[in-house]
């Protein structure tokens, strides 16, 4: 049986996955019965792994490197999440046997 906490999260969690795929972002929740949110760009193959979790203000999403957003507005989770894994500052690496850039 699925505690509350576990069925807020999971809901929660639900609802940024539907705000990613508008966004062309993948996601998949992952980890039984404590999930979390598998997040990539099929373009740049950039990821994360998305926390949902309780604080004393509030529910929060969290993410790597330093991601941090208060529950409830998606499309600004979505937004923040698509920003960081399609332009990381780092140029994407080059595809497998492609040649390196000397220039």
């Amino acid at each position: 049986m699925t505690s509350t906490f576990s069925q807020q999260r999971l809901t929660y969690l639900g609802s940024l996955s539907a705000e990613l795929s508008e966004r062309g972002l993948a996601s998949r929740m992952v980890g039984g019965d404590d999930p979390v949110l598998w997040v990539w760009h099929p373009d740049s193959l950039r990821q994360t792994i998305v926390f949902a979790t309780p604080a004393k203000g509030g529910w929060f999403f969290l993410w790597s490197p330093d991601g941090q957003e208060k529950v409830g507005d998606f499309r600004r989770v979505a937004d923040s999440l698509e920003h960081m894994l399609r332009d990381s500052g780092q140029p994407p690496a080059p595809p497998r046997g492609a040649p390196a850039d000397s220039g």
